[in-house]
């Protein structure tokens, strides 16, 4: 898989990103960004990494993030009408906290089925399997916040701290 992404061959999802980065033990950020030298990083509009694209046009775009030990990741969603994004569990201790900008989106998390409206947020373990659906007629946008707690011995962290 890595060969062809390098190649250019494949489009991983953000799934296998994630498998990618922890293999090599960076940041998501870190592995789809370019590197900045400074302390200070402005992402302009059209600078986000688009990670997800949806089979009704949405799309999941990474706009900042933070370098390990613990890692923080701010995404700007937006799902059509009939966009569904299934996330795979993350590691231990992962929070995600979401804010609907615009529109209905449902959220399902285990065997919970959550209904946010314009204005809602949500915060949420996402160390398991979950989604986020439109199931509404008119585009949904979203801010996500992603925290991922450095874990002892992975990168960089030390044992005891």
């Amino acid at each position: 898989m890595l060969v062809n992404v390098e190649k250019g061959d494949a489009n991983p999802s953000v799934g296998t990103l994630l498998k990618i980065s922890d293999a090599l033990e960076v940041a998501l950020p870190v592995l789809v960004e370019p590197p900045q030298p400074a302390a200070l990083k402005i992402t302009r509009r059209v600078d986000g990494s688009v990670l997800w694209r949806g089979e009704a046009g949405g799309s999941g775009t990474l706009v900042a993030g933070s370098g390990p030990p613990d890692i923080v990741e701010l995404w700007d969603w937006s799902l059509e009408s009939g966009d569904r994004h299934d996330s795979t569990p993350h590691p231990a201790g992962t929070q995600e906290l979401l804010h609907v900008i615009h529109g209905e989106l449902t959220v399902e998390l285990a065997e919970q089925v959550l209904s946010l409206d314009e204005g809602d947020a949500l915060a949420l373990s996402a160390d398991i399997s979950h989604s986020y659906l439109n199931e509404a007629a008119d585009v949904t946008r979203f801010s996500m916040a992603v925290f991922v707690p450095g874990r002892p011995g992975e990168l960089g962290r030390p044992v005891d701290g």
